[in-house]
């Protein structure tokens, strides 16, 4: 990660004196997760850490009991959506940081965010610039530059999400604060203001996900409440990224089952008649390529598709929840499902102020 000479002398303000809540849910992670405290330590404003494990079989929770962080260790394997939960339900707090535990941050990147998501009028999350690094910690790059993770996600009409800038060198392209769909949750910076209005029960993430695609989930709910996400690159952390979607086929089977799943329940929540025309016909081009590969490549994935049937009219509860909270209109809405990656400036976006 390199320094930005604009953030060194800069301090944004900040609006509550409360520490900003960060959030880690750990399964069998020991080989990160010293790392990821060491940094979320570091950072020039105060945090508070909660550590929600997923039964890990490994040294987790020697390592997070050796920072004298909140640890709440589980009996079993409850997912993802369901440990960020668990650590937020009934907390005090007004920014959340959902964070993985293969993931590094730079010492002030949270007093950046917190700046951005002060000035920016209804933004409700936001990221920064992600660089990728290997399992020993150490930055990826190629021919001197620095290889790229995530700058923010997009959709395509195929209805596949993205990291924006993913495996890219960094030639400075994505150097402006902009708008994006939506921000990676490896490192997901979220108002709790956000969080309550599309609170459902006791869930802000979907415990029907289990892991995977929950982050683009709940980047679709935020866009349809009109909530925006910020991609601000003066703020960099490493990433870890074991999960690519060229890798598919050498991916454990859990893995696959659960994103080929997530993918239905996703659309059978969120989908409406104007992103639905936007992804015509490319989303249904991939699903009947997916049922292919699946029938011949990846048995393992089959009962996924039992499983959307079996959450059929839960999951047509929901979309009655959220389709009749929206606040944005479908036509509003399509125009960021795109082959190529959609986002809006954001220099010079500020809070609007009350007339006296």
């Amino acid at each position: 990660m390199k320094s930005d000479p604009r953030y060194e002398q800069v301090r944004h303000p900040i609006r509550s004196n409360k520490a900003v809540l960060v959030s880690l849910v750990t399964y069998n992670d020991e080989s990160f997760l010293g790392r990821c405290l060491e940094a979320v330590r570091s950072q020039t404003i105060r945090v508070r850490l909660k550590i929600f494990d997923n039964a890990s079989q490994d040294g987790t929770r020697d390592i997070a009991q050796s920072f004298g962080v909140q640890f709440h260790e589980s009996t079993e394997n409850f997912g993802y959506s369901f440990g960020h939960n668990y650590n937020l339900l009934d907390e005090d707090f007004d920014t959340v940081l959902l964070l993985n535990a293969d993931v590094i941050l730079q010492a002030n990147y949270l007093e950046i965010l917190l700046g951005v998501l002060d000035e920016v009028e209804k933004a409700g999350m936001a990221g920064g610039k992600l660089y990728r690094m290997d399992r020993k910690g150490r930055q990826i790059s190629r021919r001197t530059f620095p290889v790229l993770d995530s700058t923010g996600m997009f959709f395509t009409p195929s209805q596949r999400h993205f990291d924006r800038g993913s495996e890219e060198e960094d030639h400075g392209q994505y150097d402006i604060r902009q708008f994006v769909f939506g921000i990676s949750g490896a490192t997901l910076l979220c108002k709790k203001e956000m969080l309550e209005d599309l609170r459902l029960g006791d869930e802000y993430l979907d415990e029907d996900f289990f892991a995977y695609r929950e982050d683009a989930d709940l980047a679709w709910r935020a866009q349809m409440r009109g909530w925006k996400a910020i991609y601000e690159p003066g703020a960099e952390a490493l990433h870890c990224r074991r999960v690519l979607p060229r890798g598919r086929r050498w991916l454990p089977a859990l893995i696959n089952y659960h994103s080929l799943k997530n993918r239905y329940l996703m659309r059978m929540k969120n989908l409406d008649t104007a992103v639905r025309r936007r992804c015509f016909p490319y989303m249904w081009i991939r699903d009947a390529g997916i049922l292919v590969y699946v029938l011949f490549f990846e048995w393992n994935s089959l009962p996924a598709y039992r499983e959307v049937w079996r959450l059929r009219d839960k999951f047509k509860r929901k979309r009655e929840h959220v389709q009749s909270t929206r606040s944005v209109s479908p036509d509003a809405l399509a125009h960021w499902f795109s082959f190529t990656p959609r986002a809006l400036s954001a220099e010079g976006s500020t809070q609007k102020t009350e007339k006296r």
